[in-house]
Formats: C-alpha cells, sequence, structure tokens
C-alpha cells in the first residue's frame, strides 16, 4: 500500500509539466479532484516558475519538475493516486507507473484503461472528461482563482500582453502599438506584460506607442504580481497565451488573437471576452516561424473596434 505524506494525508499527485496557460486550462480539473479527494495533499508536478499561480489555485502544492526527461521526485509507494493531465504519449505514462501509485487516471493506452484520446477538443473539456470518465464529477467552466493577497499597483488599468510563446502568434509589434496609443489617448491607463526575455519587444511597442517606459512592466513583475494586474484590469488585450487565460480565470474583459490554433481548442469560456481570428485563412502550423495568416488578418482597427465595444458593455 502506498505510504501517507509526512503530514499524514495520503498524496494525489497530477502530471503536467507544461506552461502557464496549460496550468490554466488544467484548473477545471484541479477544482474537481480537490472536491472529489478531500482528505488527500494535491501534489502539481510543473515547472517551478509556476509556483505563483499554482498557489493561487487553492489547495494545491507545487512539485517542481524540469519536464518529461528526469523521472518524477517522488519516492515508489508515496503516491496514492496519480492523474495524467500532461498528453496521451507513452512518456508521461511511463513516469506515472514508474511511482507506483495505487491508481493512475489517465486516457486510454498501453498502460491502462480510460477514455479515448479525442485530438478536437477544448483543453478545459479534454481533461474534465478524463475525470467524468473515472467517475469524478467536474465542470470545465470552473477556471476561477483565488485573487493574489497583495493588491495591484496598477488597478484598473489596460492590460497589453505583447508576447508569445512561438512566432505563430506574435501578433505585430506595430498593431499593439497603434492600440496602445488609442487606448491613451482615450484615456486608458496601458501597462505592457510579458516575460523577462520579451522585455525588449515590450520596451519596442512602448516606444512606438509614445508612452512612457514605466508603462513596461514585462520582466520586472512576478508571477502573481502579474496575475494581481490582470485581476484588477479594466481590459486586456492578448494573444493565445497565459494573459488570456488570466483574464478568464478573474472574468476580466479580454480581447484575444488567434492564429494558428483556434478558439474552439484554447479559447475563453463565456463572459466578457471577445476572440478575433480569420480561421479561413489559418495555416495551422504552432511552430512557424512567421505569425500564422489567421493572426495577421486581425487589425489594429479590428482590436480597437472590440476593446470599445467590451467598455461599453
Amino acid at each position: 500500500m502506498p505510504t501517507a505524506a509526512p503530514d499524514g494525508r495520503p498524496q494525489l499527485l497530477v502530471l503536467r509539466a507544461l506552461a502557464l496557460g496549460d496550468l490554466l486550462v488544467a484548473v477545471p480539473a484541479l477544482h474537481a479532484l480537490r472536491r472529489a479527494y478531500p482528505g488527500h495533499r494535491l501534489v502539481y508536478a510543473a515547472p517551478g516558475w509556476l509556483a505563483g499561480v499554482v498557489e493561487l489555485v487553492g489547495g494545491v502544492e507545487l512539485l517542481p519538475v524540469p519536464g518529461l526527461d528526469q523521472p518524477l521526485p517522488c519516492n515508489p509507494g508515496n503516491v496514492d493516486i496519480a492523474v495524467n493531465l500532461h498528453g496521451k504519449g507513452p512518456q508521461s505514462s511511463q513516469l506515472l507507473q514508474a511511482i507506483g501509485a495505487r491508481a493512475v487516471l489517465q486516457h486510454h493506452g498501453s498502460f491502462g484503461d480510460g477514455p479515448e484520446w479525442i485530438e478536437d477538443m477544448h483543453e478545459r473539456e479534454r481533461w474534465t472528461r478524463l475525470l467524468q470518465w473515472h467517475g469524478i464529477d467536474a465542470d470545465p467552466l470552473e477556471c476561477g482563482l483565488l485573487t493574489p493577497a497583495r493588491p495591484t499597483e496598477f488597478p484598473g488599468a489596460t492590460v497589453i500582453h505583447v508576447g508569445a510563446a512561438f512566432a505563430s502568434r506574435l501578433w505585430p509589434a506595430d498593431r499593439f502599438a497603434h492600440v496602445a496609443r488609442h487606448l491613451s489617448e482615450d484615456g486608458h491607463r496601458v501597462v505592457f506584460t510579458g516575460s523577462a526575455p520579451e522585455r525588449d519587444r515590450a520596451l519596442e511597442v512602448c516606444r512606438r506607442a509614445g508612452l512612457p517606459e514605466t508603462a513596461v512592466l514585462a520582466g520586472r513583475v512576478d508571477l502573481q504580481a502579474f496575475a494581481a494586474c490582470v485581476a484588477g484590469a479594466r481590459l486586456v488585450i492578448s494573444a493565445d497565451t497565459g494573459a488570456a487565460h488570466l483574464a478568464s480565470a478573474y472574468r476580466r474583459p479580454s480581447v484575444v488573437l488567434f492564429g494558428p490554433v483556434g478558439p474552439e481548442r484554447w479559447g475563453p469560456p463565456p463572459g466578457p471576452h471577445l476572440v478575433l481570428t480569420r480561421p479561413e485563412v489559418r495555416l495551422g502550423d504552432p511552430f512557424a516561424d512567421r505569425p500564422d495568416p489567421a493572426l495577421l488578418a486581425v487589425s489594429a482597427d479590428d482590436v480597437l473596434a472590440a476593446a470599445e465595444r467590451l467598455d461599453s458593455a
């Protein structure tokens, strides 16, 4: 039998060793697991830099892992239940099998039974459907987070998130600048967010918009401060990134620009969110070295019109 955690509770380990957006679409499944196993210590295995947002899920601890290339840092037999929210491939399944859990909840495959994998499915629904198959009640729309304890220094700001993980989702800097300049002239307090590697791009957008460098938060606020900024935002404008999913979690008005992958896979839930894309010209390569035509077909005026619509709602 698996051993209990140091505090006496059995451990439930969830594997999803991916990025911020991947964590945020898994939040409904995490909420469902927390309810279904109230006596377990719920541990989320993912990169360590996500700690600030994992804390905001509530009742979930982070187990830092760099990816799937190394064994999970768990002694065999210390985990009662393991849940594969990472994917369907053998690598993630093998890592979970190696820790000797009493039960592993996963999709159908060579390591156990579960629902068949459906490729064209929204990510929130994919993981709640997995739990439902295993007898756990789960709601794909339950994507809320706790508000960070430290309030944002930028309440009511309009957040323009200039970055994206891949070039295929990078909307042109001059269009972001056009949007920022016009919104600032209309009375919005604009701030530019992004990761530390995206700071130069944020500075470029800021300069082109004619705004002070102090408006650039990219690279100088931690993940919880970023979440707090989004939670208190007047408006969020972003490509399909973690920033957009934070806006969904906090139900903040958002304009989300989609390129190679459509909103049917990663789009926001019902709420004050508008999606902009042109699916008829989509090439669909998420790893392309240039923005997808479906993203480039969205103009700065399209974004400004969507922002005005949300602002007047």
